[in-house]
Parts: C-alpha cells; sequence; structure tokens
C-alpha cells in the first residue's frame, strides 16, 4: 500500500490507484474488530510480532513477518480489495521509530 489515503490494486498487469470506501476512522474500527473477533485467536500464540492485512469488506485476511507480503497475499485472494487495515500481532502499533517497540497491553 502506498498510504493511508490510495490503495494500490493490479489490473491486468498494471496496478491502478483506488480511492478507499469509507473514512479511514471507519476502516480502522472494522479492522480492529474483525482482528479481535475472527484472527487474534488464531494467530496471538504462535505469530508474534508478524503483520496481518484485513479486507475489511470481507473479512479476508493474510499474514507474514513481512508488511508487503501479508499485502501481497491478500491481494492474491482479493484481487479488488480497497479497504484493508494491517496490524501487528502482540503490538499496538504497526511501527515504532526508535526506542522500543510498543506492545499491547496484556
Amino acid at each position: 500500500m502506498k498510504d493511508a489515503e490510495t490503495t494500490t490494486v493490479p489490473t491486468q498487469g498494471r496496478e491502478a490507484t483506488m480511492p478507499p470506501r469509507r473514512p479511514r476512522e471507519e476502516t480502522a474500527r472494522l479492522g480492529d474488530e474483525i482482528y479481535e473477533r475472527d484472527i487474534r485467536p488464531q494467530v496471538e500464540a504462535d505469530h508474534h510480532g508478524e503483520y496481518v492485512a484485513i479486507d475489511v469488506d470481507s473479512g479476508s485476511w493474510a499474514i507474514s513477518d513481512d508488511l508487503r507480503t501479508a499485502a501481497k497475499r491478500l491481494r492474491a485472494q482479493r484481487p479488488g480489495e480497497i479497504d484493508v487495515w494491517l496490524l501487528r500481532v502482540g503490538y499496538r502499533a504497526l511501527h515504532h521509530f526508535g526506542g522500543r517497540p510498543i506492545r499491547s497491553a496484556e
């Protein structure tokens, strides 16, 4: 993904930039709900620190130890996905800058 405002979607060998269907805040809320309800119980124990890409429209998701790979795997499952939420298993933030990573409260 290029940034939070647009999503890059593959179209016949080239990529087209599509605007999101909903506001970022709603995508975040839906993504967090899907993660907590459906995904977290499956990944928390064995995938700490890995990245999850969630299509908030379908609930489909992909996981990888690399952010781009998780997004690519989701695109392979859902080529037309536009509203995607990205999370890092066991952390409150996707990335950290300096210092130590911000972990989720236990």
